[in-house]
């Protein structure tokens, strides 16, 4: 990453709530073709998420922590804020100088720009305007949202018109946060009914849709140069796995999340 930065664009990009066994299973069956087309090997990374519910978990990747692969360590990460004595810091990370990686990459040249979904990222109120305020340029709008069907449809059309409007030269740090996983999910579901609410069939089918648009997401991060590429989970969901439900709890389907890194060359999708 310390070649990566000041070369390649750069795209984050939260499949917020994603579980990794629903993840998992429907690369294998086949049912992810844009994403699974760029998945190192056609695969899923199993990773340990820093946090258990939106806030917690972004506030420590914009720290530098992403996920964490999830066997013993230290792993090297790619970026990391400059401190002494940190395990995790080797030759290739790409260490910045100021409190979060989002600022760093703005003091390095980078245009930020934020594509907001869940309700972290809507500035509505203080709160959902502390992950937005890190970035040079944020948006939400009710299309956005958890609420919304076509949440993720209308979020690429505005990261579509960000980097359309970005002058050739100007490296792009795009970071987009897909509420589609996100309950409420039931209406991606041909056939689920609000009454009967979410479930695991239903997320699945969140992904799925997903994946039908992902592919312009990635056309336009890599219309300009080379973009490198983070596609993570924040953090996983139960639907009634042991008894749990939800999320900002310490259950294995909270914990576990996939997570992939890759480049995408100009012109892909």
């Amino acid at each position: 990453m310390s070649q990566v930065v000041g070369r390649d664009d750069l795209l984050l990009v939260t499949l917020d709530t994603l579980r990794f066994d629903v993840a998992v299973e429907l690369v294998e069956a086949g049912r992810l073709p844009n994403l699974a087309a760029h998945l190192p090997g056609g695969r899923w990374e199993e990773r340990h998420a820093p946090g258990s519910f939106t806030y917690a978990s972004h506030q420590a990747m914009f720290a530098g922590f992403l996920p964490t692969p999830a066997a013993p360590g230290p792993h090297p990460r790619l970026f990391a804020a400059r401190f002494e004595g940190s395990e995790s810091t080797a030759d290739r990370t790409y260490v910045f100088d100021a409190p979060d990686l989002v600022s760093g990459l703005a003091d390095a040249g980078y245009r930020t720009v934020c594509v907001g979904g869940v309700g972290f990222f809507n500035k509505r109120g203080a709160l959902g305007s502390v992950l937005p305020g890190m970035f040079q340029e944020s948006h939400w709008e009710p299309e956005f949202g958890v609420a919304s069907p076509t949440s993720f449809e209308a979020q690429v059309a505005r990261a579509e018109r960000v980097v359309a409007e970005l002058p050739a030269g100007q490296r792009l740090f795009l970071f987009v946060n897909v509420p589609s996983l996100h309950q409420p999910n039931w209406f991606h579901l041909p056939g689920a009914t609000r009454e009967a609410g979410d479930s695991r069939a239903t997320h699945a089918a969140a992904l799925e849709y997903v994946d039908r648009h992902i592919g312009r997401l990635f056309a336009a991060a890599s219309s300009r140069r080379r973009c490198f590429t983070i596609v993570c989970s924040d953090h996983g969901t139960a639907y009634g796995d042991d008894g749990w439900t939800g999320h900002r709890l310490g259950h294995e389907s909270v914990w576990t999340v996939p997570y992939a890194h890759f480049f995408l060359e100009p012109g892909a999708h």
